[in-house]
């Protein structure tokens, strides 16, 4: 049975704005949208903006039981990551409750895909209340564990793999990939390993790369906060980075994947951004606006990245570093910092780029004839204005809360 949803304005995204717009679901897929119902009885959501459901493409849910961020505002990353290695040391870490919390959260908001980092096995059988794409963390800084690390991912994806190759799930759905940490914890052979997997497999790659100026300063000299971290953790070996190395050599691996992931990339520069540009058909900026802003990082490169033609989705990063896990807070975040970035520009941003990243851009991320119908509705207040932008603008704004949600044309 066909059901249709009236809204004030509906933000297809991949086609202008339709004011007085109706989306007409069938069963879990949207069948039509224009100014009338194309079957069933008509549903009038009043005052509301109804966008996609939101893309999160990059957080760590396992934090997601955390009441604040780890640590205090400005602080060096490498500090902060003492702090979350004592965190996965607690007695009472259960990253699986976090996990499951973390989601429920994201779909309050009106998130309904997530990109996650994970360092967990998925009990089985496992059934995510969101579109779940699981990014296997790795991290093996040393030359000697190169194999073992190998090894050690294929295992964990054969497992995952085989716990969820089933079809007719009533909720969410669940995909795989593969995270290379970071530059600091991850040899550049190790990753020319896990690249040559993920080319393999037809899986996508997510990796940490120029976050920090502590890092740049691990890259080019070898030297640092980072060696002294990771030679705390005997983890250190002096031949796993060539000196005068700079982001753009990670870039360059990363490119060789089916499609990469840069997660933050806060310091890279005008050569980079271009790179990245230049191969926008299979690597995408990930930029985490208020975790940015919760370490204190300069100005991040947006306008730079978006001028060089490089697409750039959002993300939350995790509760470590965020107070909750809000991505419409991460668009009215670029929204205020950079006015003048388009505000539909933005909202690409949190919706159609970021399911083009994880690849899920066929089922989600627009409001289309064919893809999923998971949605989301935002409350517009009565006299706001008239035009689609204006409203756009005025939602950017203001701080409401979706009003609901549908996953797979299903509220709830």
């Amino acid at each position: 049975m066909a059901i249709a949803l009236q809204a004030r304005v509906v933000f297809p995204v991949d086609r202008p704005p339709i004011e007085h717009g109706v989306v007409t679901i069938e069963g879990e897929r949207i069948v039509a949208v224009s100014t009338k119902a194309e079957a069933g009885d008509v549903i009038d959501l009043g005052s509301v903006a109804l966008l996609p459901g939101l893309v999160n493409c990059h957080t760590h849910l396992e934090f997601s039981d955390l009441r604040r961020p780890l640590g205090t505002p400005g602080m060096r990353l490498v500090d902060w990551i003492r702090l979350v290695i004592a965190e996965r040391g607690r007695r009472d870490y259960a990253p699986e409750v976090a996990i499951e919390n973390g989601m429920q959260e994201s779909l309050g908001y009106g998130v309904t895909s997530i990109g996650d980092i994970t360092t967990v096995e998925m009990p089985a059988p496992y059934f995510p209340c969101v579109d779940l794409t699981l990014f296997t963390e790795v991290i093996a800084f040393s030359l000697a564990r190169i194999v073992s690390a190998l090894v050690a991912v294929q295992g964990r994806l054969l497992i995952q793999q085989n716990r969820n190759s089933y079809a007719g799930r009533a909720t969410g759905d669940i995909h795989f990939g593969i995270s290379p940490h970071s530059p600091y914890t991850v040899s550049s052979g190790l990753l020319r390993g896990l690249v040559a997997l993920a080319r393999e497999r037809e899986l996508p790659v997510a990796m940490h790369v120029a976050e920090s100026r502590e890092e740049l300063e691990l890259m080019d000299s070898g030297s640092g906060p980072f060696r002294a971290l990771l030679e705390e953790r005997s983890m250190w070996d002096d031949d796993a980075i060539s000196r005068g190395r700079r982001p753009l050599y990670y870039l360059n691996l990363l490119a060789e994947a089916p499609r990469a992931l840069v997660i933050h990339g806060n310091y890279l520069d005008d050569e980079e951004l271009q790179f990245l540009g230049a191969n926008h058909e299979r690597m995408w900026l990930v930029y985490c606006p208020r975790t940015h802003a919760y370490f204190r990082h300069p100005t991040y490169p947006l306008a730079a990245a978006l001028t060089s033609g490089v697409r750039v989705a959002l993300g939350t990063d995790s509760r470590a570093s965020n107070p909750d896990l809000d991505l419409f807070a991460e668009m009215r975040h670029v929204a205020k910092a950079f006015p003048s970035i388009e505000p539909h520009t933005v909202l690409r941003m949190g919706t159609l780029t970021g399911a083009e990243a994880l690849g899920r851009d066929a089922e989600l991320g627009s409001i289309t004839p064919g893809k999923l119908a998971n949605l989301v509705a935002m409350p517009l207040d009565e006299d706001a204005p008239t035009s689609a932008n204006e409203l756009l603008n005025s939602l950017f704004a203001n701080d409401a809360m979706p009003s609901a949600v549908w996953l797979r044309g299903v509220k709830v």
